[in-house]
């Protein structure tokens, strides 16, 4: 269901929504823009402009008015802060999609919120609740979680039969191949649409999926060789580099931060 608000609503409006593993919400949009945390489970996100994936204990910003699609990695349990204009742009929000981590003073905020009826009248308490929830989003620090797509039709669809099965292995001339272009017409035109190589590209997509999979209970042996990586340490390297600190650490945060 796809909340709907009017202008007596507060700024800030919390709900608590869970999915088992596999669902997949449709490509919607919404009227404000949702700050979507995942307390458990993980989640991968589309639009028409990009790729991004959740870890549990993270949240993603979706700006109001963006198509998006929603893929449920494991049980979710989803605390969504749906956010007025001027709430979102208190808090430092883009209008792009972004990933944040989410601190446990945020955490325990989004929980007391979540007792906020948006039709209620709201005393004192309330507001210093949703007042401290906007400035504690405003400093979460943005993860680098996302792959962009390009525009160009030929390369979007060879982009997008990359995402569906990520991995290491796939060559640049395969991509080309797909894309109906000549390696260095590929080459050019990818650099171009996104502003990144294919190969830092491909590993970004493979890093994703690797989140994604590793939140579902995956090992790491086993992440690493399904995604094309020539050995675990070779992908803990790579993943270390990229997010700034192992896998196993990574994931061992995001239990130990669990509050539901």
């Amino acid at each position: 269901m796809i909340p709907t608000f009017d202008v007596n609503d507060p700024e800030a409006v919390v709900t608590l929504r869970e999915y088992p593993s596999g669902t997949v919400f449709e490509r919607h949009t919404h009227s404000r823009g949702q700050f979507a945390y995942a307390s458990s489970g993980a989640l991968k996100m589309f639009t028409d402009l990009g790729s991004w994936v959740v870890p549990p204990q993270r949240a993603i910003w979706v700006p109001g008015g963006v198509h998006h699609e929603m893929h449920m990695r494991g049980d979710v349990v989803m605390l969504n802060t749906y956010l007025d204009d001027d709430a979102a742009g208190r808090a430092g929000l883009q209008d792009r999609c972004q990933v944040f981590e989410v601190s446990s003073l945020l955490r325990h905020l989004l929980e007391a919120a979540l007792a906020i009826a948006p039709s209620a009248a709201l005393g004192v308490r309330q507001r210093c609740v949703l007042t401290l929830l906007i400035d504690e989003i405003s400093a979460m620090p943005e993860v680098p979680l996302s792959a962009p797509l390009p525009a160009e039709p030929r390369l979007a669809r060879a982009c997008q039969r990359f995402v569906d099965a990520p991995t290491q292995r796939i060559s640049l001339d395969e991509m080309a191949a797909w894309s109906n272009m000549s390696r260095r017409t590929f080459t050019r035109n990818f650099h171009e649409s996104i502003g990144m190589t294919f190969v830092a590209w491909r590993q970004q997509v493979c890093l994703l999926e690797a989140t994604a999979r590793l939140s579902h209970g995956a090992s790491i042996t086993e992440v690493a060789f399904a995604l094309g990586f020539s050995s675990s340490s070779a992908f803990t390297s790579v993943f270390r580099r990229n997010l700034g600190e192992s896998p196993a650490r990574y994931l061992a945060k995001s239990k130990a931060a669990s509050l539901f």
